[in-house]
């Protein structure tokens, strides 16, 4: 039996149990059926046939209800008039599409014009990122067409190298990228494409081909650009202090969204004299002077042309390619400013509308620069005058240091007074606030303590004095004071501190730092703050070379940083300079611990370093003691810091000196005493050397002697020689180099 032979037997038998139930799962049966033939291609021929003979056996033997068989038929067939309708149907379309190609007589022609029209930029690359193959929209967008295929890697309108082989990387890791670039047209501008790009697999195991488009969004991105270009000038002009921040701030802004190369204002004087140029970018300009005679010339016709209106220079060579813009920024003519371009190209609507627009935001920015300049100069000639003179007592350096930017005049000072012959006040405050109230608070508060400084008080009692001139002083409240009292004859420091930063003290010994201290003692609350208790005070000597330091709290508060990290750096300092003159030593605590973006707070600062104590030796004069005597002075001579070779002409000038004494004041007589005393003045050393007896006359042939006093003399500024029945006393000055002496011109 064949598989149709049984095909027919299970569809007779089908139909027969349908025809006796009539009901869905016989009729389901016929479906199946139906599939069936079709599988085993049995025609429906056969199927109607064989129907048509089964229902006339039956009726011979009884009545058949052909309708129900011809449902049953109906649902057989059914699969097989779709099969076949559909094959019809591809049959059909077939046919169309051949028709279609057969029309080309060239499928290559019919692929090319299919590519070209696209509105989009189309482009074919290899697996090395080669471009093989563009269409037309790609050379429009572009200005690279098919006269430069292959156009290899790196591909000559690349802006951002890096960024595009990061995205053809991940082409090849996901197999499809979309992504906004930055592309460089052939004509020199600056353009925006959007890609998308997908990787074809090679066949038979070939290579990956890469096919993607290209969009110009040259013109929503010019649009954002602008929009957040100046926005952010706006924000960032609107706090800027000065101009050529002002201008490194439109580099930035204006670099991405016109392509600038540089920026440069020229800002002429309002009488006669030379225009000040300030530039942002490469390469500089020195000054007007300096400046190309093009350039000049284009600065110079651009004081004649409109306000706030940007004119395209364009390059000789290259007619209708701009070099750059120009504009004036002011109606008075007297600040011009210049945009040079990257490269030469043409300037789109879009450029010249969003200069236009950076024009006018730096044209307010220009003038509230000014202005604030002129301010600056105000607040500190003002502010320089409320403070002491700045020529300290010998041994003292003082620094203000305006914070930056210093739009208001603040409220810290110091003062440094001479009570006496020997004491000096030391007084550092800083008032609360800022502006003209804060200066005339601290105006009032420092001629209050310098009056009472005269009166010779105790440091703590000067401070009660103080606060009760506070508590009359509006808006005195919590200033904070150091005020300190040096006896430079004794070395004692006594001082009393209203919640000041507290001073910083650096020990020495024969010149080298031996201990830091922070003097945290006699610490109390800030003026005019109700207390209980009196103002304590205390005391502390000063060794020789010793350096002391008083500071306002701008030069060691930082954000997020405990104030113990900036004291500890000032501590640094000092010990690391202590070898320095005392100025010196200032600017370098300036500088070394200045922030990056320079000093937030206002600086008063006040450094003192105590004076080398004078040398004193009283012995017997004979020989055994000069070498102790020299070895004393070599010693001390060290401690002053005084250059080695001056130092050796020293010792030999005194070592001859005390040797006369031990050979001819006391000849004859009983052995005395000979007195040397040493002592460190203003750029000088000042000695003298003493005895209690007489020296015969010098010889009037000496021989091979009597050169010690002619020696004497050549090696020293000046020498004085005092001969006396009770004794001789010779006076002799050194001067010491400019900066030397103490370690500071005393």
């Amino acid at each position: 039996m064949t598989y149709t032979d049984e095909f027919h037997d299970q569809y007779r038998a089908a139909l027969l149990g349908y025809l006796e139930t009539r009901n869905e799962d016989s009729l389901t049966v016929g479906h199946e059926l139906g599939r069936r033939a079709l599988q085993e291609q049995i025609s429906m021929l056969d199927i109607i046939e064989n129907t048509f003979w089964l229902l006339d056996d039956l009726s011979r033997t009884a009545p058949v209800d052909r309708g129900t068989a011809l449902e049953f038929v109906l649902q057989t067939l059914a699969p097989l008039d779709v099969a076949t309708r559909g094959f019809i149907d591809g049959t059909r379309r077939y046919a169309q599409e051949r028709a279609r190609a057969e029309d080309l007589a060239d499928r290559d022609r019919f692929r090319t014009a299919l590519v070209n029209s696209l509105q989009e930029g189309f482009f074919v690359a290899d697996e090395h990122g080669a471009v093989l193959e563009v269409n037309n929209a790609f050379a429009d967008i572009l200005g690279y067409g098919e006269d430069g295929l292959p156009y290899t890697w790196p591909q000559p309108w690349l802006v951002d190298r890096e960024g595009t082989y990061a995205e053809q990387q991940r082409v090849r890791e996901q197999g499809s990228a979309e992504y906004e670039i930055p592309v460089r047209h052939q004509d020199g501008h600056l353009a925006w494409v959007a890609v998308s790009i997908n990787a074809v697999r090679g066949p038979d195991g070939g290579p990956d081909v890469y096919v993607g488009t290209i969009r110009d969004v040259t013109a929503r991105r010019a649009f954002a650009a602008r929009e957040s270009a100046v926005m952010r000038l706006a924000t960032s002009v609107s706090v800027a202090k000065s101009v050529a921040e002002v201008l490194e701030i439109t580099l930035e802004e204006s670099r991405a969204a016109v392509d600038v190369r540089r920026v440069v204002a020229v800002m002429w004087p309002s009488g006669d004299g030379e225009p000040t140029v300030v530039v942002a970018g490469d390469p500089p300009e020195s000054n007007w002077r300096t400046m190309a005679a093009e350039l000049r010339g284009i600065f110079q016709d651009a004081r004649h042309q409109l306000p706030l209106t940007a004119k395209t220079v364009e390059w000789p060579e290259s007619p209708g390619k701009a070099r750059g813009l120009v504009a004036m920024l002011s109606g008075a003519g007297d600040v011009a400013l210049w945009l040079e371009l990257a490269s030469p190209r043409w300037v789109s609507a879009e450029d010249k509308l969003l200069v236009t627009m950076l024009i006018g935001h730096l044209s307010l920015a220009i003038q509230h620069v000014r202005q604030f300049e002129a301010a600056r100069v105000t607040s500190l000639t003002l502010q320089r005058a409320m403070l002491p003179p700045m020529q300290p007592p010998p041994g003292f350096a003082v620094r203000y240091e305006p914070a930056v930017p210093p739009l208001e005049i603040g409220g810290d000072w110091y003062d440094v007074l001479p009570i006496d012959e020997t004491r000096i006040g030391v007084v550092v405050g800083d008032c609360v606030g800022r502006g003209l109230p804060a200066a005339a608070i601290m105006g009032q508060l420092r001629s209050s303590a310098r009056a009472l400084l005269l009166t010779g008080a105790k440091p703590a009692v000067l401070l009660e004095q103080l606060d009760a001139a506070a508590s009359l002083i509006p808006d005195a409240y919590c200033t904070t004071v150091f005020l300190a009292i040096i006896d430079t004859e004794s070395g004692v420091l006594e001082y009393s501190n209203a919640g000041h930063m507290p001073a910083v003290l650096v020990k020495t010994e024969a010149g080298t730092p031996t201990a830091t201290l922070l003097l945290t003692d006699a610490s109390s609350v800030p003026l005019a703050v109700r207390r209980n208790e009196t103002r304590p005070q205390s005391a502390e000597l000063l060794t020789p070379g010793s350096m002391l330091m008083w500071f306002t709290d701008g030069l060691v508060e930082r954000r997020h940083e405990s104030i113990d990290d900036g004291l500890a750096r000032v501590a640094d300092v000092l010990t690391d300079t202590v070898g320095l003159p005392i100025s010196a030593v200032a600017d370098a605590v300036l500088d070394q611990l200045a922030p990056a973006g320079g000093y937030d707070d206002d600086v008063a600062m006040v450094v003192y370093r105590h004076p080398l104590a004078p040398l004193h030796i009283d012995t017997v004069a004979t020989a055994e003691n000069l070498a102790p005597i020299r070895r004393a002075l070599t010693a001390w001579l060290q401690a002053a810091d005084v250059p080695e070779l001056l130092a050796a002409d020293i010792v030999l000038v005194i070592s001859e000196a005390c040797t006369n004494c031990v050979e001819h004041a006391y000849e004859g007589h009983e052995l005395g005493n000979m007195r040397l005393d040493m002592e460190l003045g203003e750029g000088a050393i000042h000695a003298q050397i003493a005895d209690s007896g007489s020296w015969k006359p010098p010889a009037v042939d000496p021989g091979n002697g009597g050169r010690g006093l002619p020696l004497m003399r050549v090696m020293s500024e000046t020498m004085d020689i005092e001969n006396r029945p009770d004794g001789t006393t010779i006076d002799i000055v050194f001067r010491l180099p400019d900066g030397e002496g103490g370690k500071t011109p005393w």
